[in-house]
């Protein structure tokens, strides 16, 4: 029998739920409901939760086993603390441990009366103030952390320092100046064709800002303007050490919107959903608020603003996994399934959501198309430095001195974004290392920050952009603990799709536990994870680990085979 074309590959749960009238969104939105009233385990209460939109046990087993908001077990006052890069550099991870002895619960559990639960997550987007926790949706942030959620102190959540360090903002001109959004769009959509749009993006260069640096435009084309296309707005901004999305999510939620009403122009769809991470509820309660708005104001709906363009956008939260920001493990939690990466081809702009063309586009990247649009492509094209062009936002974390948010021109220095942007480290303490677009980014050495911001000078220096978070590390940080933290990270949101990053990752952080000197196992398992794992998650481990070792030189001396 001849083999079957990727294309046409069999997916169970796909023709069930089809099948069903498609309840991804009830039965996860159901799945989180009750999960919040519950310390039992996902097999007491998922499968009549999947009864009660007529699909079978496992359809509900699968997602509630496997995003940590539903696995986590959930008091009637449930605590989420930090526990990714930025909040551990601020204490070494300390902070933590702290928590859990004050609320008398360990990491993954929950009081035995049901009265308090905790659930470590990988960033709550506070980088700049951490280390941090939520408790409930309530925000507590800085080193009176513990104090603050035993009531000792007052809750304290600072907004995001953001700052222009252009001249002339692409992304910030709304949350620093007050730039009304909306001016772009009615006019667009009331006289100029789809193509003109498409054409003014691809002059500008503008390449996705999520982290794989694909150009939007052509991602726009790839699916023929089929009217069943739908645009995604990823906003589960998931690199620990970045908070670009949460600020433009909380502070210009139209400006976003706008955005991907102009995506979904150019691409013909008639359909959008908006993905916010649960970490970020204040995020979600905007853009919940900025869609009723832009219903209210005709940017939506039928007939936007006299067309004949329909649009209909519908706002989804996430359920707490870094691997389902990748747009195949995006697409599957939208489905209702476990959020792991699929294998490609098919690709999402062939057959993405329930076999739909779909495009996936992060928030960044759709706040910089009305500016385009606005100002046009070539202007554009103009910034930043040929073949990646436009600005990007960067985010600095709590060990800096002036931590914040800024929008940068592409290929600046980073050593001139640590130092004079940053103002180095705060209380004149010296760099070890510098994190670079989250855990799997990559790490420079102190003494080789001579890089420019792109995706290109990076990877020569064996990092990554990624979501351009600088995440500070002091000398008061072990460089065997940064490793250790790591591999954690790997072990923990691994999404398990694949057995060399399933297994790979948690016998990597097996072998740095260990307190040993790797061996000539370590060298193999880098290699098998690097070209073996199915997405770029597994792949970008090895790298991620080495760049760590080379950084710290003689301190992780062994560690970068």
């Amino acid at each position: 029998m001849a083999p079957v074309p990727p294309a046409d590959r069999f997916d169970a749960f796909r023709a069930l739920a089809d099948r069903r009238g498609r309840p991804g969104g009830p039965l996860m939105a159901t799945l989180a409901r009750t999960r919040a009233g519950t310390a039992d385990q996902p097999e007491t209460w998922a499968p009549a939760v999947a009864a009660g939109v007529g699909l079978p046990a496992a359809a509900a087993l699968g997602p509630a086993s496997y995003y940590a908001d539903l696995a986590a077990p959930h008091g009637r006052r449930h605590v989420r603390v930090c526990a990714a890069t930025a909040c551990f550099a601020a204490g070494a991870g300390r902070h933590v441990e702290q928590v859990e002895r004050e609320l008398g619960v360990p990491v993954g559990g929950a009081a035995a009366d049901g009265a308090v639960s905790l659930q470590a997550v990988r960033c709550l987007g506070y980088c700049y103030a951490g280390p941090a926790a939520l408790d409930g949706d309530t925000p507590c942030t800085g080193a009176t952390l513990t104090a603050q959620l035993a009531g000792r102190e007052v809750p304290t959540a600072p907004v995001i320092p953001a700052f222009d360090g252009t001249g002339d903002p692409v992304l910030l001109g709304g949350v620093l100046a007050g730039e009304p959004a909306w001016q772009v769009w009615p006019r667009t959509v009331a006289a100029r064709p789809p193509d003109e749009v498409r054409a003014e993006v691809a002059a500008s260069g503008l390449r996705g800002r999520g982290g794989a640096g694909f150009r939007v435009a052509a991602k726009w084309s790839a699916t023929g303007r089929s009217p069943d296309t739908v645009v995604v707005a990823n906003g589960d901004e998931g690199d620990p050490g970045s908070y670009a999305d949460r600020l433009l999510m909380e502070r210009d939620p139209a400006r976003v919107l706008e955005g991907l009403a102009l995506a979904c122009f150019a691409c013909g769809a008639r359909r959008a959903v908006v993905l916010v991470r649960s970490e970020y509820p204040r995020a979600l309660a905007r853009m919940r608020e900025a869609v009723e708005r832009a219903y209210e104001d005709g940017h939506f709906g039928a007939a936007v603003h006299g067309s004949v363009v329909t649009l209909d956008v519908e706002v989804a939260e996430g359920a707490g996994s870094y691997v389902a920001g990748e747009e195949t493990a995006l697409i599957a939690g939208l489905e209702g399934g476990r959020g792991c990466a699929r294998p490609r081809p098919p690709y999402p702009t062939d057959r993405g959501l329930w076999d739909a063309p779909t495009v996936v586009n992060n928030v960044e990247t759709l706040a910089a198309v009305p500016w385009i649009i606005a100002h046009g492509g070539a202007a554009h094209a103009r910034r930043g430095v040929p073949g990646e062009t436009g600005t990007k936002l960067v985010c600095l974390s709590e060990r800096f001195a002036r931590p914040g948010c800024y929008e940068v021109e592409l290929g600046t220095p980073v050593e001139r974004i640590v130092t004079e942007l940053g103002g180095g480290l705060r209380g004149g303490a010296d760099l070890a290392v510098l994190q670079v677009g989250g855990p799997l980014g990559g790490f420079l050495a102190a003494a080789r920050l001579d890089v420019p911001l792109t995706q290109a000078g990076l990877a020569h220096a064996g990092a990554a952009l990624g979501h351009a978070g600088l995440v500070a590390f002091d000398r008061g940080v072990e460089p065997q603990e940064v490793l250790r933290h790591v591999w954690e990270f790997a072990a923990a949101e691994s999404c398990g799709a694949c057995s060399p990053c399933r297994v790979g990752s948690r016998r990597g952080l097996e072998l740095v536990g260990a307190g040993r000197q790797p061996g000539e196992e370590y060298g193999r398992l880098l290699r098998v994870l690097s070209e073996a794992s199915l997405c770029a998650f597994g792949r970008r481990i090895p790298e991620a680990v080495r760049s760590l070792a080379r950084a710290y030189g003689d301190r992780l001396a062994g560690w970068d085979r």
